[in-house]
């Protein structure tokens, strides 16, 4: 289970006027509506169960009351475990729209996110019981090459903040592109995470609109031991190289120079990936730990030791032949020993959609001997300093000769700049996400 602090004000206010015109008769009638079925099913439930519903009854467990802190040097939702649900969010900006309007949606997204993180209800919400349950509840805020744009500030946009260069094994989809802002909303609840995506777009309505939302699950909080390694569908361990450190996490994922507005921040590439379940279920136990380079029940390398040992592959058997195939998904994505900056922090979830006819038509080859019938793969997250000597060297190899590229496929890319942390007084961070930057350009 998660080690977080727990909320002391899981209600909020309640009361306070609304400061924004944004809750139209619609969204009321539409939240009431919501509200009154899901009263219906509790009664319902309660009433088979021989008692009847009190105004006391409220969530007891242990998760519904844990938060991580909003405020910080760095943004949540980076260095914490994964937790169990993902919205990503690809927004873009309106037109017409400059710096003022930026800086007023950052200060007022930031505020809401420092209450609703925290199980308080964002100011002008007329529903705070969906916020009394924060459930580890981060949201991580992002810009992409545009919106240094739109702020007048295109000369102070990294150079690295661009489109990553072109795979050999890329089959990139335009749906699944680049955005302006990207919002990373992560929780151990599913309702709580539905109404922090709900609150986040209707107070910027008018200001973006979604590109696309990728969805993903992890294992629900508790169901893995504290610190070990979650699996994707293919069944490996992912993420068992992350730096895990605050040393390592300081060296390779934030930014420690450049400007003041960019320390502390850092990167986030985006990919999302095909996987082929079909095909690879086809292969027995032993190909799929050649293919990964690693044993799937330990995660421990081939080579020997246990899961976090450095993989050998120098390593032989007894005819002299390499223990890790160096085309194995672990020796391709080792970095080599004179490049130890090749290091990223890997957050990726699982999607699992309907089949989609498209997709099988799409992502089926001539040699597969297994007709497609899954919509499955990664919606891959990490973050680094800077994604040009770090993730791209790695997907460069990986790209090249990984054996796993028989069975998985780069269908979406992007890449953002993350701001620093925040703090309410601005001592700890900028006083809301971005400031440094947005308050550094002239008007």
């Amino acid at each position: 289970m998660r080690t977080h602090t727990t909320s002391s004000d899981p209600s909020g206010d309640s009361r306070g006027l609304s400061r924004r015109g944004f809750l139209t008769g619609v969204s009321i009638a539409a939240g009431g509506a919501a509200l009154v079925a899901t009263a219906s099913h509790t009664h319902h439930v309660q009433a088979e169960e021989g008692r009847g519903p009190t105004p006391t009854d409220t969530a007891s467990g242990e998760l519904a009351s844990q938060t991580i802190p909003f405020d910080g040097v760095n943004q949540a939702g980076i260095a914490e475990p994964e937790q169990a649900h993902l919205n990503l969010l690809g927004l873009e900006i309106k037109p017409g729209l400059g710096l003022k309007d930026m800086k007023r949606l950052m200060r007022s997204w930031t505020e809401d996110m420092r209450r609703l993180t925290q199980g308080q209800n964002p100011l002008g919400s007329l529903e705070p019981e969906l916020a009394s349950s924060p459930a580890n509840l981060t949201v991580t805020c992002g810009y992409g090459p545009r919106f240094f744009d739109v702020i007048g500030a295109a000369e102070k946009r990294p150079a690295w903040l661009k489109p990553l260069p072109a795979y050999s094994t890329d089959k990139l989809e335009n749906r699944w592109g680049q955005t302006d802002i990207v919002l990373q909303v992560c929780c151990d609840d599913p309702v709580t995470l539905a109404f922090a995506v709900r609150h986040l777009l209707r107070s910027s309505i008018d200001y973006v609109k979604v590109t696309w939302l990728q969805q993903g699950f992890m294992n629900a909080d508790g169901s893995l031991a504290e610190g070990s390694t979650p699996r994707n569908l293919f069944g490996q361990k992912d993420g068992t190289i992350n730096p895990r450190t605050s040393e390592e996490l300081q060296q390779h994922v934030w930014i420690n120079d450049g400007p003041t507005w960019q320390k502390n921040g850092s990167c986030m590439v985006v990919r999302r990936i095909f996987m082929n379940l079909d095909t690879w279920e086809l292969l027995d136990r032993n190909s799929r730990e050649v293919a990964i380079g690693r044993t799937l029940d330990s995660g421990a390398p081939l080579s020997g030791g246990e899961e976090f040992d450095p993989i050998d592959t120098k390593a032989t058997d007894r005819v002299g032949l390499p223990i890790i195939d160096p085309m194995s998904h672990a020796a391709r994505a080792k970095a080599p020993q004179n490049k130890p900056e090749q290091v990223i922090k890997r957050r990726p979830y699982t999607y699992n959609l309907p089949p989609d006819p498209a997709v099988v038509q799409a992502m089926a080859r001539p040699d597969d001997k297994a007709a497609i019938i899954s919509n499955v793969g990664l919606v891959f997250i990490c973050f680094q300093q800077d994604p040009l000597h770090q993730f791209h060297p790695i997907q460069q190899r990986l790209s090249e000769g990984d054996r796993l590229n028989q069975w998985i496929t780069h269908i979406g890319s992007a890449v953002y700049f993350i701001p620093p942390g925040v703090s309410a007084d601005g001592k700890d961070g900028d006083r809301y996400w971005g400031a440094g930057l947005l308050e550094s350009v002239k008007a």
